[in-house]
């Protein structure tokens, strides 16, 4: 009676149980579902986000995917696929201590899907990328004090366009303007002031009807640039840089953009460049305040030129 018992009792330690896990085709059952779950996990990578699911929905896949690992592990041993359906899978002679042995699978199975967890899930939040920028004011190379207003109005375009995206965090302009002037610009600083992960800054020369734009992306952690682009066309085509920058920025931030805002980024609100011109100077004297005197009754003119210039110009 106790040699019958013997290798029940020490059927784990003496490598009976791994013999069993054979049997059972639990190794077999490892194997593919690693093989699946990497798979899926790839395709996730890359299809989630083209369907413009939210982040934590690849996390939640990979979760779920480590949580099913003891469940498959415990589910394998205790059934069979045959040409007959699923069927529990028959116990050997010895095997007595079938609940130990399954809590030993699932202890198993538990400790590989935390250690994978362990080793995936800080990946894939590292893959996260933060969305947030500010941009700065741009500065004025024209050498004409005067279209230093052309430079704002520039920077506040793309400032509007990007504050469209819901899926980017952008910094207000009066949060932005204190860093105006030549000054010595330190990226970290100001990435940590405002709170942002990324910085736009840039420059613009207006000469007659061309416009030079030069523009850098700049990684506030690191002080590092992500892109810089030099544009240099006819002031027609000033909202074409502004719409190609925006989607250069909404590339490199990777954020998603929904057709709507895809619309709204590709809409010119004025074919006509002197009305654009008129309504940028209209909306600098707008936007100051100066002591003794309101500049802003500068810029009604200003605007009623632009409407008569283009009837169309909502934002005019």
């Amino acid at each position: 009676m106790i040699a019958m018992r013997e290798p029940s009792k020490f059927l784990f330690m003496s490598g009976g149980f791994f013999e069993e896990l054979q049997r059972r085709k639990v190794y077999r059952v490892a194997a593919a579902y690693v093989i699946a779950a990497g798979f899926i996990i790839q395709m996730g990578s890359a299809i989630l986000p083209a369907w413009e699911l939210p982040n934590w929905t690849f996390r939640l896949v990979v979760v779920l995917l480590l949580i099913g690992f003891p469940i498959a592990l415990i589910l394998a041993w205790a059934f069979d696929v045959t040409p007959e359906g699923i069927r529990a899978t028959e116990k050997t002679a010895v095997e007595t201590h079938l609940r130990r042995n399954m809590i030993i699978l699932a202890a198993i199975g538990v400790i590989v899907s935390a250690g994978a967890g362990f080793f995936l899930l800080p990946r894939i939040s590292a893959r996260n990328i933060d969305k947030s920028i500010a941009v700065l004011p741009f500065e004025n190379l024209s050498g004409d004090p005067d279209n230093a207003y052309f430079a704002d109005g520039m920077q506040d375009d793309i400032l509007t366009n990007l504050s469209k995206i819901s899926d980017l965090k952008v910094i207000s302009r009066t949060s932005v303007m204190s860093y105006r002037g030549s000054g010595i610009r330190n990226a970290r600083d100001i990435g940590k002031a405002l709170g942002v992960a990324t910085l736009l800054e840039g420059s613009v020369r207006r000469i007659g009807n061309r416009v030079r734009v030069n523009v850098q992306l700049i990684n506030a952690n690191n002080d590092e640039h992500i892109w810089a682009e030099d544009y240099d066309r006819d002031l027609t085509d000033v909202f074409a840089i502004q719409t190609d920058l925006a989607r250069r920025i909404v590339s490199a931030l990777q954020a998603k953009l929904s057709p709507n805002e895809k619309a709204r980024l590709d809409s010119r609100p004025t074919q006509n460049p002197d009305a654009y011109l008129l309504f940028v100077q209209a909306h600098d004297y707008a936007s100051q305040r100066e002591m003794f005197r309101d500049t802003s009754l500068k810029a009604e003119p200003l605007f009623e030129q632009a409407i008569k210039l283009d009837p169309n110009f909502a934002l005019a």
